[in-house]
């Protein structure tokens, strides 16, 4: 009974914001066009506000998906502007506040060209360490990083491309795929073909993956590792392998699965340096204090969209960026893709470039 007066208190309340930015909304077109027709409007801010759950029915349902993941872009943004310029419309006569509905209007529209440039315009993110040479091998290594990238139906074979060029063209000697690579199934990984524009990464020794916690949402483990070890990717699952005289190369189950492994029960005892991918960044004591000797993880998307970047920085230990501990080398990056909306206010999608010195 609780959790049915939950639903129906939830309900309530979405109705009522759905409501408040529709009339935003209406008001402007309505001071701006002279729009009449609220009926129509109504039925069509209907579908806006609930395309998401259309989107869930089936794959035949993708448009109102993607509808959706501009919803909540807007949704967002909507409830940070409208109550700020409500306000300001309230004090000011109706000559300026027409002006003021314009300005408002611009600035979203501002907003989602900014967001949806910074998402899909990926940038490459140079860092260099230096980890003890225990087993003399070699001077360095080039490792590529990428993570989130959610491939669905916003983040398509174009993108992956991208990747890929950006990635070879740094000559690699490891690709790491640090998790959510598919946006919780692989359908339309399988769909838009992307296999054979993954198969084309290239590295010296291999390009590897593990498992985020949006694999495990969608409940479809084995056909995306399949997937993925069809594309070359060896997917690492809670297990270490060794990359003979260069290193230890961990891939850990990610924190959704509570029957993961300790870190402790993956170590090695050789003393090549180590390198681990854990999807989320929520533990950094455990790796320094086991001679971690490189740890890159995603997950965080560093809020994706401002002011999110204030709830991760509380969450996480290193929502973002580099981060030195004890002899551990720490990496998050924000992914390479976008989780839900395609827009990026607070952050930009990039791949990591990380050479690692033995010295």
């Amino acid at each position: 009974m609780k959790k049915i007066s939950i639903i129906v208190l939830v309900f309530l309340l979405y109705n009522v914001i759905v409501f408040y930015l529709g009339w935003n909304v209406y008001s402007f077109l309505h001071d701006v066009w002279n729009l009449d027709r609220l009926s129509g409007f109504s039925i069509i801010w209907g579908i806006f506000a609930y395309s998401i759950l259309f989107g869930r029915i089936s794959h035949s349902f993708d448009l109102f998906k993607v509808i959706g993941y501009y919803w909540v872009a807007f949704l967002q943004y909507g409830l940070l502007i409208f109550p700020l310029t409500n306000i300001v419309i309230w004090l000011v006569n109706d000559a300026v506040a027409y002006y003021v509905e314009w300005v408002v209007a611009l600035v979203i529209i501002c907003i989602f060209i900014i967001g949806i440039y910074r998402a899909y315009s990926p940038i490459r993110r140079y860092k260099t360490i230096e980890v003890a040479n225990k087993e003399k091998c070699g001077q360095h290594i080039k490792i590529i990083v990428g993570s989130d990238f959610h491939f669905g139906p916003v983040m398509g074979r174009g993108q992956l491309e991208k990747f890929v060029q950006l990635s070879n063209q740094e000559e690699p000697d490891l690709v790491l795929l640090a998790g959510d690579i598919v946006d919780d199934v692989p359908y339309w990984y399988i769909k838009n073909n992307m296999k054979d524009t993954m198969k084309r990464l290239t590295a010296t020794y291999g390009v590897y993956g593990i498992l985020g916690n949006h694999e495990y949402y969608g409940k479809k483990i084995k056909e995306t590792v399949f997937q993925m070890e069809q594309s070359n990717v060896l997917m690492l699952l809670d297990e270490t392998i060794e990359i003979p005289g260069i290193c230890m190369l961990t891939g850990r189950e990610d924190i959704t699965n509570k029957a993961r492994k300790n870190l402790a029960d993956l170590k090695s005892t050789t003393n090549l340096p180590w390198l681990v991918m854990d999807h989320t960044p929520a533990d950094l004591e455990t790796p320094a204090l086991l001679g971690v000797d490189l740890q890159v993880s995603g997950h965080t998307h560093r809020g994706q969209m401002w002011p999110n970047q204030w709830i991760t920085q509380k969450a996480f230990p290193l929502d973002y960026g580099y981060l030195k501990k004890d002899t551990l080398h720490a990496v998050t990056t924000s992914g390479f893709g976008f989780w839900g909306p395609p827009l990026r206010t607070n952050s930009r999608a990039e791949l990591w470039v990380i050479e690692m010195k033995f010295v």
